[in-house]
């Protein structure tokens, strides 16, 4: 009986020992998209009280600067606001880098305008095409409706190495269109809301975690999906019925980096806490059961993206159809 109760407590006290990180030391360093940055830099904050002794360092260089320096082994894991290009796989691959794919949350590219904007709560998306288009001839909100007013339409957008550009540009542009340059245009989401907020004609974009922060400051448009006009928040998003402009948020892990001790466990704490940090921030979480298939992945090593096919191609569909 004795020997029970000592064997008892001494695998206690090492469960103990294996789960207490406060000892654990080493460095995580991150970069990427500012949509995923909020909830990185939650993660981080709250790893930094159980962890002290780990350095983890998380950058804002957008999705595309992310995967740069991701591609060369500069960073452990990039944060990303898009699934990786075929391209950028094919640059970390001839770097000899594999990743694990990480879904950690859902976002509603959100469309913004000034307070002061009284005229307009709704656009459609060949209404965004006209603005933003390139050749567009829109300078003016009248040029857009003619019952709204002669204000100077200004555009205020993420710079082009952010993901949340991409897939702007993606649903308004398509793969053959572009976008028009005459826009103001920052990595840092701030100072886009800055920018909204201080011009009566003002129009931007930027993941819904900025327009729920700054819900004072700005107005967001509903957008019409097909069927009716839908504001974005966490049901609608969720759903898809915040339809084009749903969309997954991502980390991508280092497979290799993998094998520090510092690197693995945050990425643990990640995922078991990234749904109660998205929603932190403003974001959308993840169905438990993605999650368990992301702990599984990371747990099996399994490396490469499931957003690209055998042929380079693109797939599309809802997270939960698309990932395994």
């Amino acid at each position: 009986m004795f020997k029970c109760i000592l064997l008892t407590i001494m695998m206690t006290s090492v469960t103990a020992i294996a789960n207490d990180n406060s000892k654990l030391t080493g460095t995580v360093k991150i970069d990427g998209s500012s949509t995923v940055y909020p909830i990185t830099e939650a993660v981080a904050e709250e790893f930094a009280e159980e962890a002290p002794r780990v350095r983890v360092t998380v950058g804002i260089s957008g999705t595309g600067g992310g995967f740069k320096r991701f591609s060369t082994g500069e960073t452990d894991i990039s944060d990303a606001s898009r699934p990786i290009k075929a391209k950028e796989q094919k640059v970390c691959k001839e770097a000899g880098i594999e990743f694990i794919e990480v879904p950690v949350a859902y976002d509603g590219l959100t469309i913004v305008v000034n307070r002061e904007n009284t005229w307009c709560d709704s656009l459609t998306v060949e209404q965004l095409k006209q603005i933003f288009l390139d050749g567009s001839t829109v300078m003016t909100w009248k040029d857009l409706d003619v019952s709204w007013p002669e204000v100077s339409l200004k555009m205020y957008a993420p710079g082009t190495d952010s993901g949340t550009f991409d897939y702007f540009k993606e649903v308004v542009a398509g793969k053959k269109g572009s976008i028009r340059s005459d826009m103001s245009v920052s990595e840092d989401d701030n100072v886009l809301v800055r920018g909204v907020s201080g011009d009566k004609g003002g129009i931007g974009f930027f993941g819904c975690a900025y327009y729920f922060e700054n819900k004072e400051k700005l107005k967001t448009l509903a957008i019409y999906n097909g069927k009716t006009n839908v504001l974005p928040n966490s049901k609608t998003i969720e759903s898809g019925e915040y339809a084009p402009f749903s969309r997954p948020l991502f980390i991508y892990v280092n497979k290799t980096a993998l094998d520090k001790p510092a690197v693995q466990v945050f990425v643990d704490y990640y995922i078991d806490n990234a749904g109660d940090m998205a929603e932190e921030v403003g974001y959308v979480r993840l169905p438990e059961t993605m999650y368990d298939r992301v702990r599984k992945n990371i747990a099996s090593r399994k490396t490469g993206t499931q957003f690209i096919d055998g042929e380079g191609e693109k797939v599309h569909g809802a997270l939960a159809s698309v990932y395994e």
